[in-house]
């Protein structure tokens, strides 16, 4: 699946999967094939991090 660019875009897309249809950030990086990576690595130079207990980036 094609990833939104735009770092604010992604954060909130990640954020809508997280919250609506994935317990964590593994279980959707599993069903939607991307590597975890390539959601951190951006999110991280955008000043977001991942928390696993909120399952949420922020």
């Amino acid at each position: 699946m094609e990833l939104p660019k735009d770092p604010m875009m992604l954060f909130s897309f990640i954020n809508t999967k997280l919250r609506d249809f994935y317990p964590s950030l593994d279980a959707l990086c599993k069903d939607m094939n991307v590597k975890k990576e390539d959601i951190i690595n951006p999110l991280k130079s955008a000043g977001f991090e991942y928390n696993r207990e909120l399952n949420k980036f922020w």
